[in-house]
């Protein structure tokens, strides 16, 4: 006799139900209270799938809502479930999956997942069998109900039903599955094909195995009525493209005519996923190939796929010009992560790379959700990258027709695509950028929102082109018209222009110093305009500034401007605030840029981040021991605290000294070094480089128990982390000098581990030779017998870095090392020479050791085999050499100066 609810209880359940329906938050938190009461009775679970798959006569809203209160349970602690509720709760889900109800069917089916998802498919061995089974139903809705359930549990459960633990159970179903691509219902198709696709990426056995198959069905339903269907045929053809071309391939030019097709198809999900397909076929080695002779068809698709469609007008208010008294409700606001600091050396010919592109899909941001206009732009800018200026004989023509057209979506679509092709298209599209980048200015005072946002998007991708250009000729413009586009009336003509300002900064650095004063009286007049999203991303803007004019912007009326409203809201923020992030990011910035500007300042902004980082580690140690009584902290907080902290060491230098004397960092930081979290140990290496050079007096008396803790964080398998670490120990090494001594070997073989592994971050190689450097320079003894181990990678990795201080010191090490063992250098001195010639102006002294090193080397061997030797020299170095060394450089053959160049190999470490 199977299980019979108590009339009584059962209503109990009933009225539950109904009430959580209801708006009224104070029934809704009786609801949840009652909810938890009920929870601790084992057969609450029986009464809740009893209304589900039982009570036909109530409402489906109310059976379906039982079920999803059990699955959250079943979620929560199934775990602890009795045998028999277990087991009648899986058998009424088996009995009751063809209910009458596609709703009910469809909580059945997550229910179903949500229990084999707990461990359970391996413990409910008649699932997949029967389910299986079902699907041979003569009733419609069994079998659906049965396909919905097996599709939810390929989705959750792809690779334990690929397993050996289940006895591989695919080998059965995906050839079952292949057989219902044909079925009368598009409903029971559309299941079979979204089940198979669960399958394709992890290239599952049971499905490679029949590939040709599952191809020449999908080709069958090509042309299927049902959208659903051809959304799914559609998705399975870019999957295919990545894991199995090679089975595309002779189909190639069927699939991109169909795809066309596709593309266009009037139902958008459909044509979102036909989208998809060119965006994969562009990373594929063949893409130009096959793509080359459709592109005539393939462009005017996508431009026309980039217009905003009705849809997308309405959801983004595109009638509304003026919301900027709107406030804005928090749910817009996307979470921000603090990207903590790493330290980085500047290179010869720097210029940024192309990592603000990461963000260029903001062009329409607040529809986040991805869409064929954002999908078509994305395509036709990773096709540019591919085609190049071949695409532009497609697009030219187009492009003058939107660009002036006449009806703003039209244009606006214009200027996207004008966007999009930038990065890939920027060498053809040069000589009409004279034209266009006054038309682009003049859209910004468009008088519709939508096309002033883009027309900020566009010109910030072609920011770079303008800024080679005399600056009265676009720059000037340019940045006039932004400044009061970041004072627009419509918030998201606020965000695209402040975005596109903050490009701006990075490509124009000090070319904006003659404008500071009118920039900087738009930011701080925007602080007392700007709703919430708009101010973090202002600070950003002002941050950007910053880093971008350095030390240009210390001067008292600039100071006079910009840090009253900054201190004001740093003044009006809780410690518990996470708008703080943004701000101690832009204020860290600020701080290094005014350097002792910032002083009157610093005090307060000090003392709080030390409170902030004290804050942190306690609520972290009680969490370590009452997990149970208090909540995990949020380390941003203390990671934001201690890059501020390194901003007003690095800014104010040794006037940060009198600040660490009166508070207790040392100590905190001690801790932070060793926190579990990799960013946390991140910035604390980076702040104490910092003030290991602001104001080394208060972090010698800890060396002895940080040195061991920098020692085990010189592990690349976290990058940053190990990066700080060693610029920490170069700076370590130029104030201890010999001191340094006890601590060489705690470091030394980690370090030439890392200057020797393959695949290391450039960055890290030259912090890391850096390091080794100024290692050798103090202790020379101690590091000088390596050399041999790690010369030839030292030379190659700071070839390309700009003579600076650190550079300096580290080529100072490196030839006192040579002096202690010549013999280190001998079978590598061609990459010695190479990083010699790398030098632009070395000061004297330094050059003398370079000149020593050469000349004795020469001596050494001989003219005869320094003549053969440098044979194997590049035109360039030799004539480098020659200039700056007096070190002639001739010219003989081929196998001779080989020997010569052993000859003179040995020579030198005999003589050494």
């Amino acid at each position: 006799m199977d299980w019979q609810p108590d009339e009584q209880g059962l209503q109990q359940v009933l009225q539950l139900l109904k009430d959580s329906q209801s708006p009224n938050t104070a029934t809704q938190r009786i609801v949840q209270d009652k909810l938890k009461q009920l929870n601790q009775f084992p057969d609450f679970n029986n009464y809740l799938i009893f209304v589900l798959t039982r009570l036909k006569s109530e409402d489906e809203p109310t059976r379906s809502l039982s079920g999803l209160i059990l699955k959250n349970n079943v979620k929560a602690h199934y775990q602890s479930f009795p045998p028999p509720v277990a087991d009648f709760i899986k058998q009424e889900c088996l009995n009751n999956i063809g209910d009458a109800s596609s709703l009910i069917r469809a909580t059945i089916g997550i229910l179903i997942t949500t229990i084999a998802s707990k461990g359970e498919l391996q413990m409910w061995p008649e699932l997949l069998p029967q389910l299986c089974n079902l699907l041979n139903s003569e009733d419609y809705n069994t079998c659906e109900g049965a396909f919905g359930a097996l599709q939810k549990i390929c989705e959750d459960s792809s690779e334990l039903l690929d397993s050996d633990a289940l006895n591989r159970p695919l080998n059965i179903m995906i050839p079952k599955f292949l057989q219902f691509f044909k079925h009368c219902s598009p409903k029971i198709r559309s299941h079979a094909i979204a089940c198979v696709n669960q399958f394709i990426m992890d290239r599952a056995q049971a499905l490679m195995d029949n590939i040709d198959t599952f191809i020449e069905h999908l080709f069958a339903l090509a042309v299927d009525d049902d959208p659903e269907v051809r959304k799914n045929v559609c998705r399975a053809l870019v999957m295919l493209l990545e894991v199995r071309i090679d089975r595309l391939i002779p189909h190639m030019h069927s699939i991109i005519q169909y795809m066309l097709q596709r593309t266009q198809d009037h139902d958008e999900n459909v044509a979102l996923e036909a989208c998809e397909f060119w965006l994969t076929l562009a990373e594929q080695p063949i893409c130009k190939e096959v793509l080359a002779s459709h592109l005539v068809q393939l462009i005017p698709i996508l431009v026309n796929g980039m217009k905003y469609s009705e849809i997308d007008i309405i959801l983004l208010k595109g009638d509304v010009e003026e919301d900027e008294a709107v406030p804005d409700s928090e749910q817009d606001i996307k979470p921000r992560f603090h990207k903590s600091r790493t330290v980085t050396l500047p290179h010869e010919a720097e210029r940024p790379d192309g990592s603000e592109d990461a963000e260029d899909d903001d062009d329409d941001d607040a529809l986040s959700d991805w869409n064929l206009r954002k999908c078509s732009a994305a395509a036709l800018d990773v096709l540019a990258n591919v085609f190049r200026e071949e695409l532009l004989p497609h697009l030219l023509p187009l492009l003058k027709g939107l660009l002036f057209h006449p009806e703003w979506v039209v244009k606006e679509s214009g200027i996207l695509v004008l966007g999009a092709i930038a990065e890939g298209c920027m060498q053809g599209m040069v000589p009409y950028l004279p034209e266009l980048i006054p038309h682009l200015i003049q859209c910004l005072s468009d008088k519709k929102a939508l096309v002033r946002s883009i027309a900020c998007w566009t010109l910030s991708r072609y920011a770079h082109w303008v800024v080679s250009q005399p600056p009265d000729m676009h720059l000037k413009p340019l940045m006039t018209e932004l400044l009061k586009r970041i004072l627009d009336g419509n918030k998201r003509v606020q965000e695209a222009a402040c975005s596109a300002f903050a490009t701006l900064e990075e490509e124009a650095c000090t070319e904006l110093v003659p404008y500071l004063s009118y920039i900087l009286d738009t930011l701080v007049f925007a602080f007392g305009k700007y709703q919430h999203k708009n101010l973090l991303i202002l600070y950003d803007a002002i941050g950007t500034l910053a880093d971008s004019v350095g030390h240009h912007l210390n001067q008292p009326e600039y100071i006079q401007k910009l840090m009253p409203p900054l201190i004001q809201k740093w003044n009006e923020l809780k410690d518990e605030d996470k708008d703080l992030f943004p701000l101690l990011e832009c204020l860290s910035s600020v701080a290094t840029a005014l350097q002792s500007g910032f002083l009157p300042y610093c005090e307060p902004v000090y003392q709080r981040c030390v409170t902030l980082v004290q804050k942190t580690l306690a609520q972290a140690m009680m969490y370590t021991q009452h997990p149970e009584q208090y909540e995990a902290p949020d380390k941003d907080f203390m990671i934001v605290a201690l890059d501020l902290l390194s901003g007003l060491a690095e800014g104010l230098g040794g006037h940060v000294e009198q600040l660490v004397a009166r508070s207790n960092i040392m100590t905190l930081l001690f801790q932070c070094m060793q926190d579990s979290m990799p960013e946390v140990r991140q910035s604390s290496f980076a702040l104490l480089g910092d003030l290991t050079k602001a104001c080394f007096i208060h972090v010698k008396p800890c060396i002895a128990e940080f040195m061991p803790i920098l020692g085990t964080n010189l592990n690349p398998e976290f990058i940053s982390v190990c990066n700080n670490a060693t610029w920490a120990i170069g700076e370590i090494c130029m104030q201890m000098g010999a001191e340094m001594q006890p601590y060489v070997q705690m470091v030394l073989n980690n370090l030439v581990e890392i200057i020797n592994r393959p695949n290391t971050p450039k960055t890290l190689l030259e912090n890391t030779a850096i390091t080794i450097g100024r290692l050798g320079y103090v202790c020379p003894q101690e590091v000088a017998p390596m050399l041999q181990q790690f010369i030839r990678p030292w030379c190659t990795s700071l070839r390309n870095i700009r003579d600076n201080e650190e550079k300096d010191s580290a080529f100072r090490g490196i030839c006192m090392m040579i002096g202690v063992n010549p013999g280190g250098v001998v079978q590598d001195f061609i990459f010695f020479c190479d990083a010699v010639a790398s030098w632009v102006s070395p000061k004297d002294d330094l050059r003398d050791m370079f000149y020593k090193i050469l000349h004795g080397f020469k001596d050494q061997v001989g003219e005869e085999n320094w003549q053969q030797f440098s044979e194997q020299f590049p035109p360039l170095l030799k004539e480098r050499l020659a200039a700056f060394y007096g070190v002639s450089v001739c010219v003989v053959g081929g196998v001779a100066g080989e020997r010569a160049a052993s000859r003179s190999r040995r020579a030198l470490v005999e003589g050494g």
